[in-house]
């Protein structure tokens, strides 16, 4: 496994839709092994492609042993260990989001020692492929739906800065042009 170069906020990929995985190849196989290697090599607990400069519809998450900030993971209506499902790899996600809304605190590898508050869903359903092929549908509730609702977002071309409120992004803008301009 190789640890991958992360991409940094003003790379243009970043604001790229991904496009549909159509088959799981040996490529994306390994494509994603690499970015698990590089998301906890960065102790992150997510990585989208365009992070790792591939405009496709793939993402990893790992919230295994975050204890500060629970997760639930339901499949079929029953509850899982969430640390057997982790790392979760998905491929070509679709998402369908609750109405009730939380705030809370978020980073992202792409944007180094930036932070600031995103309104996120509650609770999430989710149906995406794995890398064995098979399709998946489970629902996911706080810290995992936040994790996994960043990244989707990635695979759209969507940064959490666009997410913000205005008075938070105002006062984070100084910083992000200075990470813009190092791109």
């Amino acid at each position: 496994m190789n640890i991958l170069e992360i991409v940094k906020y003003g790379n243009p990929v970043l604001r790229t839709k991904g496009a549909r995985v159509a088959a799981i190849t040996d490529e994306i196989k390994t494509l994603a092994a690499d970015m698990v290697e590089t998301m906890h090599a960065a102790n992150g607990v997510g990585l989208a492609a365009q992070q790792v400069g591939q405009a496709i519809q793939l993402a990893v998450v790992d919230v295994a042993g975050v204890d500060d900030r629970p997760s639930a993971l339901r499949v079929n209506g029953a509850e899982v260990n969430i640390d057997e499902w982790m790392p979760l790899t998905l491929i070509n996600p679709e998402l369908d989001l609750s109405k009730d809304k939380v705030p809370g605190d978020e980073g992202c590898l792409s944007f180094p020692e930036i932070s600031g508050g995103v309104l996120r869903s509650v609770k999430i359903n989710v149906k995406a492929q794995l890398l064995d092929g098979r399709e998946v549908q489970f629902e996911a509730e706080g810290f995992l739906a936040r994790a996994i609702q960043h990244e989707v977002d990635h695979l759209n071309g969507i940064l959490f800065i666009d997410r913000m409120n205005s008075a938070t992004k105002a006062s984070l803008s100084g910083r992000l042009k200075r990470l813009q301009k190092q791109a």
